[in-house]
């Protein structure tokens, strides 16, 4: 088998109303595919995150794998990143990711398996966690209450909410509304997006401590890894990290701070699947556990072949408009907070592109 063409598109749309985190505000969605052809037939699929410029990175990155057999994922990855030529994070490494996604379509199609089970397979459902909790306009303390009481109501039996946007105080109240309205039994994380310096973040944690924290995500810079370990030195909250990693190399340096507990590799910009798996190893050799950030739909087979799986982050419909119109089968959320694996030769990423073409920007 050969790769014999690849093609791409991007896609655009607004929010009813701009959200934004401890650093951005976004007021679209922004989303991105490649697809590979096959000389059997075969079609594989890949996501990108849409960002400008990615689509020169994966057209450029596409041409050099054709005439490649798709199932060399790993020759084909060593060709790509060549960090002297392409650089060894950013743009080019996620459109790699995208790519690698796709190979891993193909060959999860070609044996005819789900890609859980062609990764070797440990479970069949993953407990997940609803991200919410942003800022927007006119959000109340009662109405981010609400917010989150509402997916705790849908079958969330954790949640996670937005910080760093607002002073220390202001914020250390908003986590106080947010365990109230949602009762002592649901896990709450709390995300800074890096918003905070070493010490902000030691004083933000040491206050909501009492309000049983599970994890805090990002407290700072992705490369302050310093900072990490100053922040993991003095609070009894696990501090979670990794979604601005990239590769296995990053990883590494990340987990010798000794400071992050739960990793947060990002497969559509990390390297794809293929690091996933090495940084999911990795993460088992020194105990630690696996819940990567963004899009549910490509991590949920990832987490299912992976023992050190935590939880898999899940945006609910008040995040994007287009929510279960992306793709052509959507998993929602169990009553038992789960969501379950599809069954489904592949990656399980099928897109929708009658419903996207709409939105098409390139």
């Amino acid at each position: 088998m050969k790769i014999t063409g690849a093609r791409s598109a991007f896609y655009e749309w607004k929010r009813p109303q701009p959200i934004s985190n401890g650093k951005h505000t976004y007021p679209t969605v922004m989303f991105g595919a490649v697809w590979l052809e096959t000389s059997d037939g075969i079609t594989g699929v890949g996501l990108s995150g849409g960002k400008p410029m990615e689509k020169e990175f994966i057209n450029f990155l596409s041409e050099a794998v054709v005439g490649m057999d798709p199932l060399m994922s790993e020759a084909i990855w060593e060709k790509l990143w060549v960090p002297k030529l392409q650089g060894r994070r950013g743009l080019e490494t996620r459109a790699l990711s995208a790519i690698d996604f796709a190979l891993w379509d193909i060959k999860a199609k070609a044996a005819g398996l789900p890609l859980y089970a062609l990764l070797g397979g440990y479970r069949k459902k993953i407990p997940t966690y609803v991200t919410g909790g942003y800022y927007s306009d006119g959000k109340t303390l009662d109405r981010l209450g609400e917010e989150m009481a509402g997916y705790v109501s849908r079958g969330a039996r954790a949640v996670k909410m937005k910080i760093g946007a607002v002073p220390i105080l202001e914020d250390v109240e908003r986590v106080r509304v947010v365990r109230e309205a949602i009762g002592p039994s649901i896990r709450l994380m709390v995300d800074a997006n890096c918003a905070y310096k070493a010490y902000e973040a030691v004083q933000f944690a040491q206050r909501v401590e009492q309000y049983n924290v599970f994890w805090f995500e990002e407290p700072v810079q992705a490369d302050d890894y310093p900072g990490y370990a100053k922040v993991g030195a003095s609070t009894t909250i696990p501090i979670a990290g990794g979604e601005n990693e990239y590769t296995k190399y990053g990883f590494r340096d990340l987990i010798a701070t000794n400071a992050v507990s739960i990793l947060q590799p990002d497969a559509r910009y990390m390297g794809g699947v293929t690091e996933f798996m090495k940084v999911a190893a990795l993460g088992q050799a020194y105990g630690l556990d696996i819940c990567p950030h963004g899009e549910q739909q490509a991590h949920l087979p990832l987490l299912a072949a992976i023992p050190n799986a935590l939880m898999m982050e899940f945006y609910p419909k008040e995040f994007d408009p287009m929510w279960g119109r992306v793709f052509t089968a959507t998993p929602e959320i169990n009553a038992d907070g789960t969501v379950s694996v599809l069954e489904t030769p592949g990656g399980g990423c099928e897109l929708n592109t009658a419903e996207l073409e709409k939105y098409r920007v390139g």
